[in-house]
């Protein structure tokens, strides 16, 4: 198995990366001895388990690799877990790569050229392939043949590199920036949602298992129901519960270990990290509940405007924390209760809109 990602330290910024779906290097090597094998130690994602178990089952049994696949969805909810657990199904090999690590056609020419027959591809974050790569991906997927350019200018002359058949799996945050010619190419395609409460508290007991760590059920639903619905914050509350029962509790992954070491890391019943409840706090109490303009939010709680957006916004969006309008960010009486605040009258006039949208 080979491996060419960007890879970035996980840090502790105040909790956020803990409740952060993203994951770096160290995080990555953590995350490896918690992730299961095979489909049937795959917990959750019911239909896409089905659905996958049928393709690869159907091509086992005609003796052929699978159609490409995409697998698309939020992070942290198993798209790389299952790209390993579809070469394992098919016993062949993995080769990992990832969109932004290949930029120019050539590197992909070079990924594609050492693959053996039968062998699974898979391209972390696809949609942020390099044009020339995505144009060469095109036909190595349909064709299995790759076009090597020699020389330059007019004497330049293209060669075509027949390839062994393989398979392609593709995983994206973001579905919608993939190209038609890309995306079509995809013979099965999967969506993963966001876990629920049960499915993450057998998470939560499946790795503590792995960790050789006793947990018990109520410890096990406290860390899942502030795990914002993510697997791979799950584990990782998990790692930094056992981390407090160790060093200042009696060893034991109790309800009063799990909660006193999650107040430590500032994560809320709620799964609302140091970051998240700053801007709903400047929403209700700086700007009155809003309407209020991203830029003006971003600033007033010191962070760049493409964190809050792409970061905290899109859980207290999906939680009911606040809304976006065509005015700007409303903070809506959930936010105001889970502060503690009371919710303000609607005022009979109308507030224009602060920053960018």
């Amino acid at each position: 198995m080979s491996a060419s990602t960007d890879d970035f330290d996980e840090a502790d910024d105040g909790g956020r990366a803990l409740t952060s779906a993203e994951s770096g290097a160290l995080e990555r090597a953590a995350e490896a001895a918690l992730r299961p094998k095979s489909l049937a130690d795959f917990v959750g994602q019911e239909v896409v388990r089905e659905q996958l178990s049928l393709v690869l089952d159907a091509a086992k049994g005609r003796g052929r690799p699978p159609e490409h696949m995409l697998l698309s969805g939020p992070p942290g909810l198993g798209k790389t877990t299952l790209a390993m657990i579809i070469a394992t199904e098919l016993s062949v090999p993995l080769r990992i790569t990832s969109g932004p690590a290949v930029q120019h056609a050539g590197d992909l020419a070079a990924i594609l050229s050492a693959l053996e027959e039968g062998e699974v591809l898979f391209i972390d974050e696809i949609h942020r392939l390099a044009r020339p790569a995505e144009e060469m991906l095109y036909i190595a997927m349909e064709d299995f043949r790759v076009d090597v350019v020699v020389g330059k200018g007019v004497g330049a002359t293209s060669i075509p590199l027949e390839l062994p058949p393989f398979t392609v799996v593709g995983a994206t945050t973001r579905a919608g920036l993939l190209p038609a010619p890309l995306r079509d190419r995809f013979g099965f395609t999967g969506h993963l949602d966001y876990y629920r409460a049960e499915e993450l508290h057998r998470v939560v007991t499946r790795s503590a298992g792995q960790l050789a760590v006793e947990i018990e059920d109520a410890a096990a639903g406290e860390i899942s129901s502030r795990s914002r619905g993510t697997p791979r914050i799950a584990n990782r509350l998990l790692r930094r519960v056992r981390d407090w029962a160790q060093v200042r509790g009696d060893g034991r992954l109790d309800l009063d270990a799990a909660r006193r070491a999650l107040d430590v890391y500032e994560v809320d019943e709620r799964g609302l990290d140091r970051l998240d409840r700053a801007v709903i706090s400047a929403l209700c109490t700086r700007f009155a509940g809003g309407p209020v303009g991203l830029s003006t939010l971003a600033v007033s709680v010191g962070e760049e405007t493409e964190t809050v957006e792409t970061v905290v916004e899109p859980y207290l969006v999906r939680e009911g924390f606040l809304t976006r309008t065509p005015r700007g960010r409303i903070a809506t009486p959930l936010a105001w209760s889970h502060l503690g605040l009371a919710a303000p009258e609607p005022a009979s006039g109308t507030t224009p809109p602060l920053g960018r949208f």
